[in-house]
C-alpha cells in the first residue's frame, strides 16, 4: 500500500472511532438527578443512560428499557410509566 493509504485509513479510523464515542451534555448533573429517584425509577436509568446519545429518540430507547423489565418481571406493570416519566427526566440532561 502507499504512504498516503495508509494515512487515508488511518484518518477514517481515526474519525469512525471518535465519532463512536457517546458524548454526554452532563451526565454528572444526570446522575445526581437519578440519586434521588425512586427504585423503580434508578433501575430504568440505570438501563437506559448507556444508550442516551444525541440524535437518539429517548422516549423511544425509555420505552423500550422500560418494556423489557416489565416483561422480564424486575419491574411492576402498575407503575411502570410513572417510573419511567421520572427516569426520562433526568436522562434527558445527559442527552
Amino acid at each position: 500500500m502507499h504512504r498516503t493509504s495508509l494515512l487515508f485509513i488511518a484518518a477514517a479510523a481515526s474519525a469512525l472511532l471518535f465519532s463512536a464515542v457517546p458524548s454526554f451534555a452532563d451526565r454528572a448533573a444526570a446522575d445526581k438527578c437519578a440519586a434521588g429517584l425512586s427504585a423503580d425509577s434508578k433501575l430504568i436509568y440505570a438501563a437506559a443512560i448507556g444508550s442516551v446519545a444525541p440524535g437518539v429518540d429517548l422516549k423511544d430507547v425509555v420505552t423500550s428499557k422500560t418494556r423489557s423489565l416489565v416483561f422480564a418481571g424486575k419491574l411492576g406493570r402498575g407503575g411502570a410509566r410513572t417510573a419511567a416519566e421520572a427516569a426520562g427526566t433526568c436522562l434527558v440532561k445527559a442527552k
